[in-house]
């Protein structure tokens, strides 16, 4: 088949100190990102903050912000104007009381194309995301923009092969993951080289298994706990890869960078027409997967 080239950009970050310093960190990335070419902008996880879920707190959620609201609306003017597909990542404030970690794309346009509410929600030592976080309610549905079907999830969400299937069955074209995942600094080395390897990994093996091409976008740098605990060092390493899980880049683990990709995106039918996993699926005896386990 033809080429069809996508042109990406993965902005990696790290926490600028406030919402106004970090929304001028995006604009210049997404500047950076038009100049070089770019159709589309990943960014990462919650990016206008700090990763706040390292304590549970009343005075987190005043972080949040409604859906338009002042920094999606200054990001969709930003598509507008530079003419991209953006991946935004928001503290929603749905109403009193009920809250969301979601993502908000913008195609070429401040108006919003399409949203994503992250599904899948944990809760563990440093990352108490089931305090602050409704799970979401919208499903798994791919959105759809100029440059083709986006299946956008969160973080968590890129641990769960049910979820990068059920995007895949519904039409994405390509697995997108705002993330937010670090190490904890009292690991040893070699604990925090087999986190980070297993992440790439399981990602990959969704690629291959749907045979779509992936890309997840980390943030980066320490962040102290505000409770004085250890605090998490996002191990940022953000990464694209190509429907038979290929490495096409990979950003370094320490620093803010702009990971720009090529990606083939008819190279997704070929890869299907080699490895038909679609079709072979055993539909008929898949039934179990409702249950939580079984007994």
């Amino acid at each position: 088949m033809a080429t069809r080239i996508l042109k990406l950009a993965l902005l990696q970050e790290r926490d600028r100190g406030s919402a106004a310093l970090n929304l001028d960190a995006i604009e210049s990335g997404l500047r950076e990102a038009k100049a070089v070419g770019a159709q589309l902008v990943l960014l990462q996880e919650l990016h206008n903050g700090p990763y706040f879920c390292q304590h549970e707190h009343v005075g987190e959620f005043d972080r949040a912000e409604s859906i338009p609201g002042e920094s999606s609306e200054r990001v969709g003017r930003l598509a507008e104007e530079l003419q991209l597909v953006v991946v935004a990542s928001i503290f929603e404030r749905r109403t009193a009381g009920i809250y969301h970690n979601t993502a908000v794309v913008f195609d070429r346009s401040p108006k919003i194309a399409g949203t994503y509410r992250k599904m899948h929600i944990p809760d563990d030592p440093a990352y108490y995301e089931k305090f602050y976080f409704t799970p979401g309610d919208l499903g798994f549905n791919p959105i759809q923009t100029s440059i083709g079907k986006l299946g956008v999830l969160v973080c968590w969400d890129q641990w769960y092969p049910e979820a990068a299937r059920l995007m895949a069955l519904a039409g994405a074209e390509i697995l997108l993951y705002p993330t937010a995942i670090g190490w904890d600094p009292s690991d040893t080395q070699a604990e925090k080289d087999r986190q980070r390897d297993a992440w790439i990994t399981v990602q990959r093996g969704h690629a291959i298994a749907n045979g779509v091409p992936l890309a997840a976008c980390n943030r980066v740098g320490f962040e102290p706990a505000p409770d004085g605990g250890r605090g998490i060092h996002f191990w940022g390493s953000s990464f694209v890869a190509g429907p038979q899980g290929e490495l096409l880049r990979q950003a370094n683990d320490d620093s803010r960078e702009l990971l720009i990709a090529d990606i083939d995106m008819a190279r997704s039918e070929d890869v299907r027409r080699i490895w038909p996993f679609l079709r072979d699926r055993r539909i008929d005896a898949y039934g179990d997967l409702l249950k939580r386990f079984r007994d």
